[in-house]
């Protein structure tokens, strides 16, 4: 038994004071007021700050100096999710962009392994490869295919947990998005120049978001919504959103969260190999991606991917937006579990749920993490 006091609680609802959390193997087991706390198992006493769920992200290309496309390997999948830990995500989905058939297979295979050795992995997302290639941004144009039957059979079979599909609704053919939807898969619609109308018939068929807000998808404008209208006006779908100041213009990000539910905004971090302690450049398929002024960038300018982990992206919705804490940590926790289905184990606190925790102080960085309960 583990139990954890001394810190502010938010459970995904609210702030709790003076609680108690009594931990006994990976879930939680109760929340207790201080002093009725179990006196037994291990006693921690956090010393101040706050205790929330732990951060959840879907879109996590590498970190550490490691990127699963250059080496999609259980290695690469472990050193990923450890540079990311402590910077506050205790779950995330290993990305693996547009590629050779055979490097989506071999990523496939290493989070599958991964998902047994690695605490954090819960699935895969493939960013690609069917895209659009008029809004292909950093995905190599060489790369983006049609998709097939075939493909649906291949990433419904992947057994890799979640499996999310970030594919172009102007591309792909509803008959196929609905058989992935069916057979569990989860759809993101992104990278494309497409129209509302395009979008809507992708949502209604079973898409469940938006990857990455407002990058590489069709703009709203007087009279073509566009995907990003499509995004803002539709209620139930999910959105992700690079909060990093590079990627979307802040005043852009208050609009779109004054438009729509907050509760289906979900921070992601996009992060590449440098994010996370790793270096200044790499290579992404045989191209250069340097770090300039805190962003990453091919050498034409393109922005491929991000620096961004989790922590920072609270910290920026909270400093730079004006976004109320609560709604922070939930676009941080609470929305991701949901969109992953993971809603009834993750991203709250309370008796049942997995103990994936995050410590943060009063500047919101991460003192401990906690992945079902280690």
């Amino acid at each position: 038994m583990l139990v954890l006091s001394g810190a502010r609680l938010f459970d995904g609802d609210g702030f709790l004071e003076d609680r108690a959390i009594v931990i006994e193997g990976a879930r939680i087991r109760a929340i207790t007021p201080h002093v009725e706390r179990p006196r037994g198992g291990m006693q921690v006493d956090l010393g101040g700050g706050l205790l929330a769920p732990g951060f959840i992200d879907v879109q996590v290309n590498g970190g550490g100096g490691a990127l699963l496309n250059v080496d999609p390997s259980l290695e690469v999948v472990r050193r990923i999710a450890e540079s990311h830990r402590p910077f506050g995500t205790t779950g995330l989905l290993p990305t693996v962009v547009t590629d050779a058939p055979e490097v989506q297979a071999a990523a496939i295979k290493a989070v599958r392994a991964a998902r047994e050795k690695v605490p954090g992995v819960l699935g895969i997302h493939l960013e690609g490869p069917f895209l659009d290639v008029q809004r292909k941004g950093a995905h190599l144009a060489r790369f983006i295919r049609e998709m097939t039957a075939a493909d649906v059979a291949t990433i419904a079979l992947a057994d890799c947990g979640a499996i999310l599909v970030t594919l172009a609704p102007n591309r792909v053919p509803i008959q196929l998005i609905g058989d992935l939807v069916a057979r569990g898969v989860l759809i993101s619609l992104g990278h494309a120049e497409a129209s509302w109308e395009e979008a809507r018939a992708a949502l209604d068929a079973g898409a469940r978001g938006f990857t990455h807000l407002f990058n590489a998808m069709s703009q709203m404008t007087s009279r073509a919504p566009g995907m990003v209208g499509a995004a803002l006006d539709d209620s139930d779908s999910f959105v992700g959103v690079i909060a990093d100041g590079h990627h979307v213009d802040d005043a852009n990000l208050r609009i779109a969260f004054a438009a729509k539910r907050r509760d289906r905004f979900m921070l992601i971090s996009d992060a590449m190999s440098p994010a996370a302690g790793g270096p200044d450049q790499f290579e992404l398929m045989g191209r250069r991606v340097s770090r300039i002024e805190g962003r990453l960038q091919l050498d034409d300018g393109t922005l491929a991917g991000s620096l961004l982990t989790m922590d920072e992206a609270v910290r920026h919705c909270v400093g730079r937006l004006g976004i109320g804490l609560a709604d922070a940590l939930r676009m941080a926790s609470r929305v991701p579990a949901t969109f992953l289905k993971r809603g009834h184990d993750l991203g709250r606190i309370a008796p049942g749920f997995l103990a994936s925790l995050v410590h943060l102080d009063d500047e919101l960085r991460v003192r401990e993490t906690w992945i079902e309960g280690r």
